[in-house]
């Protein structure tokens, strides 16, 4: 390990390419120190530490969110835009055929796309959290071109990270919105970790505890996020103008959690919707549609349904969202048009339902180990009696990816420079 970061350091352009994304990450840290001086900040402070879904979303943006910054929403947008568009490609053919099948050019395209919709999602998300902050008597009465320039000033920050991130990109040291969830969620922690070590003090079987599952919890998000299927995949022997092509054995990969992160961003995006749209209204001079508030605000603050529906959540998005990344059908005409096939098995139709088959039972255990990892602050405090635990199933799951995935992109680049010297 330590000769592969001596080599690493001493490669020029690799070792810059490492500094440029330390700089990136440096400007990030300081633009989520720049507030936008328009609230009470020892109101919104108060507001975070009561509301645990808040301060939840908060660890993901640095702290930017209870600070009220620039970049308060961080990638948060970009993030829903490229779920939306995903999610069109099922309904519109044609942008499906720019996806999958136009090439560099067509995803560059549908990138572009992409961008244009993080825009007014980053406005509408701006506006959304004002409006909350107002109900909440944090933020005053603010004046048509306050209220504008409030909104301008956080999409703005958005769309700023976007670039950032595709920066980052760029040097293929990591996916850059990757990369700045991972240093939001990584300079969050030790606050975290404090409160929860000051509440735990003096309790051994509680810290005991939480090392235990700390290490679990580790061990097996590496387990999940690098297991996969091998499907073996044969391809005919073909003799072309006297030369022989194909005739060779390799396989397929099927990842056992296909979908990443997009089922727990996609269904805590859902869940706290109803949450925050109840919280608008509590004080609503409506008796029927006030007390109707509190009920949906409690409800969604009761942890055993809270848990219990984002369980489920999770396990649905994650055979949704794989659907979406991952056509059998597709997959099976591409195999059969090259001339590749699965031993045993006849291409076409019935190559799509073995894949189809395969896929949904792999992804059964993904989708529970989601589903398991969404929940497990709350299995944690059960187990513990500590509500401030410092273990999230989401923040590991995204800080263990982000490190394999620029772990395998550095040694990829490592063993290019390899062939080059040969």
């Amino acid at each position: 390990m330590l000769k592969k970061v001596i080599r690493i350091f001493k490669d020029k352009e690799l070792r810059n390419k490492i500094i440029f994304v330390a700089v990136m990450m440096v400007i990030f840290r300081i633009l989520s120190h720049i507030p936008i001086p328009i609230v009470d900040y020892t109101k919104l402070k108060d507001l975070f530490e009561r509301n645990q879904l808040l301060g939840f979303l908060s660890l993901f943006t640095g702290g930017g969110m209870e600070n009220f910054s620039l970049v308060m929403l961080g990638v948060g947008p970009y993030i829903t835009a490229s779920i939306i568009m995903q999610l069109l490609t099922m309904i519109f053919p044609n942008l499906k055929e720019i996806y999958q099948e136009s090439g560099e050019e067509g995803r560059q395209k549908f990138n572009q796309l992409t961008r244009y919709l993080t825009v007014p999602l980053a406005a509408l998300q701006g506006y959304s959290m004002i409006f909350l902050l107002r109900s909440q008597g944090i933020i005053g009465v603010l004046s048509t071109f306050e209220l504008a320039a409030a909104i301008s000033s956080v999409a703005a920050g958005t769309v700023f990270l976007m670039w950032i991130g595709e920066l980052i990109s760029e040097k293929k040291i990591g996916n850059g919105v990757s990369l700045i969830i991972f240093a939001g969620i990584v300079t969050g922690l030790p606050a975290v970790a404090q409160q929860t070590l000051m509440t735990i003090e003096g309790k051994f079987l509680e810290v005991v505890a939480m090392i235990v599952l700390s290490l679990v919890v580790v061990l097996s998000v590496v387990f999940i996020t690098e297991a996969q299927r091998n499907i073996p995949v044969s391809y005919a022997r073909r003799i072309r103008g006297g030369k022989t092509y194909g005739g060779v054995s390799t396989f397929l990969p099927l990842r056992v959690n296909s979908a990443g992160m997009i089922p727990i961003i996609f269904a805590m995006s859902l869940i706290l919707f109803p949450g925050i749209i109840a919280s608008f209204f509590v004080y609503n001079e409506n008796q029927q549609i006030a007390s109707t508030a509190v009920y949906v605000r409690d409800l969604f603050q009761n942890q055993t349904f809270y848990g219990s529906l984002y369980f489920i959540l999770v396990f649905l998005f994650t055979y949704f969202y794989t659907s979406i990344v991952f056509d059998p059908k597709n997959v099976a005409e591409n195999l059969q048009k090259h001339g590749g096939f699965v031993p045993d098995i006849r291409p076409g139709n019935s190559t799509a339902e073995y894949l189809g088959k395969v896929l949904n039972r792999i992804t059964f255990v993904g989708a529970l180990f989601l589903g398991l990892i969404a929940v497990l602050p709350f299995i944690a405090q059960a187990m513990t009696n500590v509500t401030t635990m410092a273990i999230g199933g989401a923040s590991v799951l995204i800080v263990v990816g982000v490190v394999l995935d620029s772990i395998r992109q550095i040694d990829s680049q490592l063993t290019m420079r390899d062939y080059d010297e040969i």
